[in-house]
């Protein structure tokens, strides 16, 4: 039995919504899942240059221009393509933009986790902001700008881009030293299932009456 096309979102965001759920568990009750963390992040830890720039990628003076140039295109595009709802990808987009840190910042304070050996004495490092804002960022961006590529080509280039910066992301902050690796998953995980919620806002906004695709 095939799954329907319009409930695969909701069945793709399951998964990371799972996962979230499990490391936010063992976060917060100090479980077997930390150990193996400190593990890895004092293996990878090796602040420089390269790792705290990559890392500078997920800022919000960063990553947010990049959202709002794809709302700007998305919008621009969809409104001179003649499309009924050209306005609706775009404006989910931004309020799940701005939703972000309400999600983000109790969690960090119910969590208090402490940060890395390198990090100065203090609690709220988990999730990671930084890879959230980067995830939802360049992800939505992605989803914005995807229907509008005439090649498949093109549009693999664009998925191929989004994960690269995502990864370089998540990478200069482990290596860094700014976030422990489960904080960075648990960012990935969060903005996953908010991506998984806008993909059907995109798909339904960017067809035209009768379900036609743009052109």
């Amino acid at each position: 039995m095939r799954l329907p096309v319009r409930l695969w979102p909701w069945f793709l965001g399951a998964v990371p919504a799972l996962l979230f759920a499990l490391i936010t568990w063992q976060v917060a009750a100090a479980g077997p899942l930390l150990r193996a963390d400190v593990r890895l992040s004092r293996a990878l830890v090796h602040p420089d240059r390269l790792s705290g720039l990559l890392a500078d990628l997920g800022n919000v003076q960063v990553a947010v221009p990049v959202l709002v140039l794809a709302l700007g295109y998305a919008a621009w595009r969809g409104r001179a393509a003649g499309l009924d709802r050209w306005w609706l990808p775009p404006a989910a987009a931004a309020a799940l933009m701005a939703l972000l840190p309400a999600l983000v910042v109790p969690l960090k304070d119910w969590t208090a986790r402490r940060g890395t050996s390198v990090m100065p004495p203090g609690v709220g490092y988990y999730p990671s902001g930084h890879t959230a804002t980067a995830a939802l960022a360049y992800g939505a961006a992605t989803l914005l700008l995807l229907p509008w590529p005439r090649t498949a080509r093109a549009r693999r280039l664009l998925l191929a881009a989004c994960v690269t910066v995502n990864l370089a992301v998540g990478f200069g902050l482990v290596r860094h030293g700014y976030h422990w690796p489960l904080d960075v998953l648990a960012g990935w995980c969060l903005c996953a299932v908010l991506l998984c919620g806008l993909w059907p806002v995109v798909s339904h906004g960017t067809r035209r009456p009768g379900g036609r695709p743009p052109s």
